[in-house]
């Protein structure tokens, strides 16, 4: 009875570790939300004369009938407002913008040069893109110099979880392949076509003045942006927590409880990924375009369906391995001690 008893105790210990390992879903963080997460929906709010204006409900017009980009045009309550202003997507819908609307300043709203490099590096299969907005100093050079150096360090010594291509939960959706990849790319945070998209990128609640305070994102997914550092703050260790917690197993398939906030993107990202699928086929490595000259990239190999496992897995099964040890090891005590005197 008492080894019966200590073999379930065993069987039920190591049952728990190999399932705790293999059932939950390995696609990694990144890519778990380009494949499921939509962006949340900025608010571009209209002072109630300014709805009824003509040319402006032409200049909105494809925007409602059937636009890409995740934002909705909402017209305000408020007879006290006079601009129109740019709402984060949050509760608060905190103010990024404000000011009269036109035709370039929409353009500025819905897109811009980095915007289009963010897009062109994540459809290419970017694990992470770094985003720097700097003012070109020697400081500034020095910083981007330093951490593309640790990316590169970081894509030859991390590795993406174990796909097993017979878990359902674990299932790529359409898009580029899956790849193991950090893209640096850098953009003059006092270029006014990048002024709208360089306070976007500090989100709600960042206290960094995009004016005078060089910073770094990290932008992932759908235009999923981490985190947003001072580029004082952004050391190697950091970098590293950053990136390795987006190209490891997503451990939590709830959007609003991961840290972060969207870009507003003007792309349709259901038909861009399907595009993108029927290009490339599945198992080849893509190849990246010319980038602008702004743009500095990490190159790396793609990494194939079932890589490394992660040293966080061969800890776990190592802890359990030491457990069934110790609990062998008190069975065989236990019993020794409780034996019958012969």
């Amino acid at each position: 009875m008492f080894w019966k008893t200590l073999t379930m105790r065993l069987l039920a210990v190591l049952l728990l570790f190999t399932t705790g390992t293999a059932s939950a879903c390995t696609v990694p963080v990144f890519r778990f939300a380009l494949d499921r997460w939509e962006a949340d929906r900025f608010h571009l709010v209209l002072p109630p004369g300014l709805a009824r204006d003509a040319a402006i409900s032409d200049l909105l017009r494809p925007l409602r009938a059937n636009g890409g980009a995740n934002l909705d045009i909402e017209t305000s309550s408020d007879a006290a407002l006079r601009e129109v202003e740019l709402r984060f997507s949050t509760r608060e819908q905190t103010t990024l913008w404000k000011g009269a609307l036109d035709e370039v300043t929409l353009r500025a709203i819905l897109d811009s040069p980095a915007r289009k490099a963010v897009l062109e590096r994540i459809l290419a299969g970017d694990s992470v893109v770094w985003v720097m907005a700097d003012g070109g100093t020697p400081e500034d050079d020095a910083a981007a110099a330093r951490i593309e150096k640790r990316l590169k360090f970081l894509e030859q010594v991390a590795s993406l979880p174990i796909q097993d291509p017979n878990d359902p939960d674990s299932q790529l959706g359409p898009g580029p392949p899956l790849l193991l990849k950090f893209t640096l790319l850098r953009f003059r945070r006092d270029d006014p076509a990048e002024r709208i998209f360089a306070r976007m990128l500090l989100g709600p609640e960042v206290p960094i003045n995009p004016e005078t305070t060089s910073f770094a994102t990290a932008v992932f997914g759908r235009g999923r942006v981490l985190g947003a550092w001072d580029l004082k703050d952004l050391d190697d260790l950091a970098l590293e927590d950053a990136s390795l917690f987006l190209v490891g197993r997503c451990s939590c398939r709830i959007k609003n409880e991961n840290p972060g906030w969207d870009l507003l993107m003007n792309v349709d990202w259901v038909n861009e990924l399907l595009a993108v699928s029927e290009q490339v086929p599945v198992k080849e490595a893509v190849s990246s375009p010319t980038a602008p000259a702004s743009v500095v990239t990490t190159q790396a190999a793609p990494v194939a369906a079932v890589a490394t496992p992660s040293s966080r897995n061969n800890w776990t099964l190592f802890g359990g391995i030491v457990i069934l040890i110790g609990l062998v090891w008190f069975g065989l005590t236990w019993r020794k001690k409780n034996a019958p005197e012969t």
